[in-house]
């Protein structure tokens, strides 16, 4: 591979990671139905041709945002990956809530990306759905773990709580609403895990 296609290769890479901290800057700032493309491309700085070489539909980056949001380890359910926690507190550490400083509570970004493409057959709404999907076959691994009988509906039980802490904390800007639903949550895995596996 010569010099030249060296350089440009690394521009383009350079590019595409600066188009996505502009997507993931603006959409958290103002929302995503509210960004323009030419936003998008002044804040990066890019050309308009670049942007559209790399993604070129809107939907397309907005799934390169949500997806770059689940790589970096920047959604609520990454914590359930941490290998230096019990089954059980990954599972109620999914309900704390990150208070983010002087800035919004942001919420789920996939419940923000569904709200904003309603229709279930665009790809933002497909993506969205199916990182819910993957949080939920997560959760019955964790509860799995646990010894649960029927870990069915203590998974949608947790799922519902989960989404629902991030929404309400959004909503009201309040990082203590996990708190309520860490709470619930104990509640119920008390009830659901046999007393020798506590």
């Amino acid at each position: 591979m010569g010099e030249q296609q060296t350089v440009q290769r690394r521009r383009g890479r350079g590019g595409r990671e600066r188009i996505i901290a502009a997507a993931t800057a603006l959409f958290e700032s103002q929302g995503i139905i509210a960004t323009g493309m030419e936003q998008v491309a002044a804040a990066a700085p890019v050309s308009k041709r670049t942007l559209y070489a790399h993604f070129p539909t809107k939907d397309e980056l907005v799934v390169g945002y949500l997806r770059h949001l689940v790589e970096s380890g920047r959604t609520m359910e990454s914590v359930l990956e941490r290998e230096d926690l019990a089954p059980r507190e990954r599972l109620l550490a999914l309900f704390a809530v990150p208070d983010e400083g002087d800035g919004p509570i942001r919420g789920c970004p996939f419940i923000d990306a569904a709200a904003e493409f309603p229709d279930p057959q665009s790809p933002v709404h497909r993506y969205a759905a199916e990182q819910k999907r993957r949080l939920a076959d997560r959760l019955a691994e964790l509860v799995g773990a646990l010894g649960v009988a029927e870990p069915e509906v203590l998974v949608e039980q947790l799922a519902i709580l989960a989404d629902g802490a991030a929404s309400r904390s959004m909503v009201l800007n309040d990082a203590g609403c996990g708190r309520y639903a860490r709470a619930a949550a104990e509640s119920l895995l008390d009830a659901a895990i046999p007393t020798a596996a506590r």
